[in-house]
């Protein structure tokens, strides 16, 4: 179970880099208002506030990369913890903005530490 348990940590982290990329470098294109369903006007007032989100998506991907590398007892140790975070994250994201997060974000990360806990 361990492999399945890193690659979807692994799987995790390349989808909070993605949101990085989208919140702070794309949130005003249009690809990234169409993600978000923003008009030019909100994109633009709320581009440092998802800049700001886009910084702490990047230290949750840093983080599970750091267990993914560090490996053995203190790897795990790490990804339990950010993977834990990950779905913090998640769950207040569906319970105050889209539940659409609850399954693009949280569950994913809640798999990953599930396979964990099972190694």
């Amino acid at each position: 179970m361990l492999p399945a348990a890193h690659a979807l940590a692994a799987l995790v982290a390349l989808l909070h880099v993605y949101f990085l990329v989208l919140e702070m470098f794309l949130w005003t294109k249009p690809y990234g208002r169409r993600v978000f369903a923003l008009t030019p006007e909100k994109a633009e007032l709320t581009r440092m506030l998802a800049m700001n989100q886009g910084l702490y998506n990047g230290f949750l991907a840093a983080g599970l990369v750091w267990g993914l590398v560090r490996g053995g007892v203190a790897g795990a140790e790490i990804l339990t913890f950010f993977l834990g975070c990950v779905i913090v994250a998640g769950v207040f994201g569906a319970a105050t903005v889209s539940r659409r997060i609850l399954f693009v974000q949280a569950l994913p990360a809640a798999v990953a530490l599930g396979l964990l806990c099972l190694a």
